[in-house]
């Protein structure tokens, strides 16, 4: 189930968001243009200036050979207007037509002046517009050269004093471009900016809303899980949580009614023997007496095993860790047990061999085998077979426990753990004691560092593998004598 929300509403982490991305692309865009156009205007400048020093050489070259045919300059003086001419020859030739823009300002007949061998003005500038220009133009000097004889000079504006005429118009199209560049930033910026925070608000309300529901204890909700991104890894981790807790939450109420029912039998019993006794219809003696006694240790040990439970639960089990050996204690404890399995009619095989060194605690690890032989004799059929090996691997001790028939369902080995949970369903402890004595051994292994797994049998029942960490993996480097 998904919450549902205002497909247009906007957080206040989608708000930040659509603020943080619009600033920063306008404050990209801004300083991209500056430096594009201080790189450009410099650039620009530097070529231009090779570009007019070029041409002026060329024009020189070409009146040098003007002057060898003529034989003066006499011929400009008289008609000044072919100077426009001559210097559209010499720098177009042919049929070429000149460039457009500013490359053509910078060719222009009256940006060059022409004087004679003697420094006489031959062709000179025209007078600046007074909206321009105020002061005489400083201009470079190229020699006219012909056969080895200086024969005139020609004189040409620089590209600054061209380019300062234009200012006006440069800054205008800079202005413009910039408006442009800004305003469709700008553009992009709101959509971009809006769409994203819309989208990561929209996700996260969710979140927010659904995490609100999971405090007040609705374990159901769920999150959509769409992509492969952070948040929708956090909204898997989201519904792995809300799932636990409603399973937890089930399995809480399950407990709670489970040891109701657990309590519930041998205090009825109780009563019972009481309230005849009363009555008289059973007389007050030692067999009686007896009688109760078991129903009393029966409450104490299913007490003793839920204490137990609360006390690993709460990581407070007092166990007392040393250096002892598992075979030992697996193989003692075994022994003391073949007549309680002999009365069960199940046959004992064990393969341990060699000394198997790990941290523990002997009256815990006499509990855990305890429990173990109590559910094979519980669950085990007549005539059965208990086969218990240990082994040592590279950084763990491994004790095989294997049963015969018979077997758990595949589906419902997870669960054989599980507080107070059979099989088989019954609740009679005639048949299973109290459930908890599985719950407990996993709590024992644990409590030792290791792990307890259960899978099928080779020999048709249940096999339960426990995992101890040895000496060394533990940090001890050698075991004691």
């Amino acid at each position: 189930m998904r919450p549902s929300l205002p497909r247009l509403a906007l957080s206040r982490l989608g708000v930040k968001l659509f603020v943080t991305i619009l600033a920063v692309n306008v404050a990209i865009s801004g300083l991209v243009f500056l430096a594009v156009s201080r790189s450009l205007d410099s650039g620009f400048v530097d070529y231009l200036d090779t570009t007019q020093t070029q041409r002026a050489e060329t024009l020189a070259e070409g009146l040098g050979e003007e002057w060898a045919q003529r034989g003066d300059w006499q011929w400009l003086r008289d008609s000044p207007d072919d100077w426009e001419r001559v210097v559209r020859r010499q720098l177009w030739p042919g049929d070429t037509a000149p460039p457009q823009g500013i490359e053509r300002r910078l060719g222009r007949a009256q940006d060059f002046v022409l004087h004679d061998e003697n420094g006489v003005p031959v062709i000179g500038l025209p007078p600046a517009p007074s909206d321009e220009e105020q002061d005489p133009p400083e201009l470079r000097w190229l020699s006219i050269d012909y056969a080895g004889e200086s024969v005139g000079t020609l004189g040409y504006r620089p590209p600054e004093q061209l380019m300062a005429r234009m200012d006006h118009i440069f800054l205008a199209r800079q202005q413009r471009n910039l408006t442009i560049i800004v305003g469709s930033l700008g553009v992009a910026s709101l959509l971009l900016a809006g769409g994203l925070s819309w989208w990561l608000g929209r996700r996260t309300r969710s979140m927010a809303l659904a995490t609100r529901r999971l405090t007040g204890g609705d374990y159901s909700i769920r999150l959509h899980e769409k992509g492969r991104d952070e948040l929708s890894r956090l909204a898997e981790d989201f519904n792995v949580l809300a799932a636990t807790l409603e399973a937890s939450r089930a399995a809480r109420s399950r407990w709670v009614s489970d040891i109701a029912h657990e309590l519930r039998t041998p205090l009825a019993v109780l009563r019972g023997e009481i309230e005849a006794m009363q009555d008289g219809i059973r007389s007050l003696n030692q067999d009686n007496l007896h009688s109760l006694a078991q129903e009393v240790g029966q409450l104490e040990r299913l007490v003793a095993d839920l204490r137990l439970l609360s006390q690993s639960d709460a990581g407070a089990l007092d166990v007392q860790l040393a250096p002892l050996n598992l075979a030992d204690s697996l193989t003692a404890r075994l022994e003391e047990a073949s007549g309680w399995l002999a009365d069960s009619g199940i046959t004992l095989e064990t393969e341990i061999a060699g000394e198997a060194w790990i941290r523990g605690d002997l009256q815990r690890l006499r509990q855990l085998w305890s429990n173990l032989i109590d559910n094979t004799c519980a669950y085990t059929q007549p005539p059965g077979h208990l086969r218990v090996s240990l082994t040592h691997r590279s950084d763990h001790i491994e004790v095989i426990w294997e049963d015969s028939a018979p077997g758990v369902p595949d589906d419902q080995l997870p669960r054989l753990t599980d507080r107070l949970y059979r099989v088989e369903g019954s609740r009679s402890r005639a048949s299973g004691g109290s459930g908890l004595g599985l719950s407990i051994a996993t709590a024992l292994v644990k409590a030792h560092g290791g792990q307890m797994t259960a899978s099928a049998s080779s020999i048709g029942g249940l096999c339960w593998t426990l995992s101890f960490p040895t000496l060394t993996a533990t940090g001890t480097l050698e075991a004691p004598a």
